[in-house]
């Protein structure tokens, strides 16, 4: 019963997976799940806090004339000339890329070289080795040490700042027309 004898054939892989725990087979999952994928919100994802979305890449051997627009992330490490045009999408200027364009994104980050005028609506970074010859408007900007910019910059207000605006104006007038005196600020 408890012999030591190998068996003289050797065994093949058991066909089906069994839980270790129970020596069952695994429970197919309910018909509910079938076609859903199950994620883990907790998992680290890519900087930028989007794991969700999907990256667009033009390679560094591409070389583009014309206008590109989309509505996902964009990394670009070739060169282009034209416009690009991703609303509210974050384009990423890799370290190859060589752009002579005008850029209108959610999000700018420039490792490469971009001549034109760039207008990202969240913020707009230029890293230390990325050079930008062009007009700049964005509610943030970062310009990191060693990087290289010519051009003027407009910051925009953002939304929440106007919104508070809004709220003191409001109160102002309503104290105003109580009869409450004005005070300054």
């Amino acid at each position: 019963m408890w012999s030591r004898k190998k068996p003289d054939t050797p065994q093949a892989a058991d066909p089906e997976p069994k839980n270790w725990l129970t020596n069952q087979p695994p429970k197919p999952a309910p018909a509910s799940w079938e076609g859903t994928t199950k994620t883990n919100k907790n998992v680290v994802g890519p900087a930028g806090g989007a794991a969700d979305r999907a990256t667009a890449r033009l390679g560094s051997s591409l070389h583009v004339k014309g206008e590109v627009s989309g509505d996902e992330d964009l990394l670009i490490d070739g060169s282009l000339e034209g416009l690009v045009q991703l609303d509210d999408r974050k384009l990423t200027v890799g370290a190859t890329a060589k752009l002579t364009a005008d850029i209108i994104a959610g999000e700018v980050i420039v490792y490469g070289s971009v001549k034109g005028n760039v207008h990202g609506k969240g913020k707009i970074e230029i890293k230390k080795d990325g050079s930008v010859n062009g007009d700049l408007t964005t509610a943030q900007i970062i310009i990191e040490d060693g990087a290289y910019f010519k051009g003027s910059i407009e910051i925009e207000k953002s939304a929440e700042k106007e919104g508070d605006k809004n709220v003191f104006s409001r109160t102002a007038s309503a104290s105003q027309a109580a009869g409450a005196e004005p005070k300054s600020i």
